[in-house]
């Protein structure tokens, strides 16, 4: 059985601490091997020039991981990162963030992502990341 948006956004709502929940992302689709998300265009998320912030789009990149492997497993279990690895290409200016987070693997104990963030208006890509979670639970 797909998880769907709804019980991926009480994941995202029950296991993620306040910080990470005042980015607003919001979960757009799961399937069995991924996570999309997106993150709302903030001023208070901006750098100087007006780019959003790179730690606020590793942050996303993290925990679309997290609803990836979630998803994947049927439902939350408890998990951490073990590397991420992100390279920006481009800055992301006045419109929202597109987060996909496809599994690449998925073992009893290991996960491993790619993860593309991309302007959500334009479609270009503004970042890559790579994850890799060990699995707790």
């Amino acid at each position: 059985m797909t998880m769907t948006t709804a019980e991926a956004d009480k994941i995202l709502l029950a296991n993620f601490a306040p910080w990470v929940l005042d980015l607003g992302l919001t979960v757009e689709a799961v399937g069995e091997d991924r996570a999309v998300l997106r993150l709302p265009w903030s001023k208070r998320l901006a750098r100087e020039g007006g780019g959003l912030s790179g730690q606020a789009l590793m942050a996303a990149a993290d925990t679309a991981t997290v609803i990836a492997v979630s998803a994947a497993r049927g439902g939350f279990v408890p998990m951490t990162t073990v590397q991420q690895s992100t390279s920006f290409q481009r800055a992301v200016t006045g419109t929202d963030v597109r987060i996909e987070a496809v599994l690449t693997k998925l073992g009893r104990r290991m996960a491993f992502a790619d993860v593309t963030l991309s302007d959500a208006a334009s479609g270009a890509l503004a970042a890559r990341a790579s994850t890799v979670y060990a699995i707790l639970g």
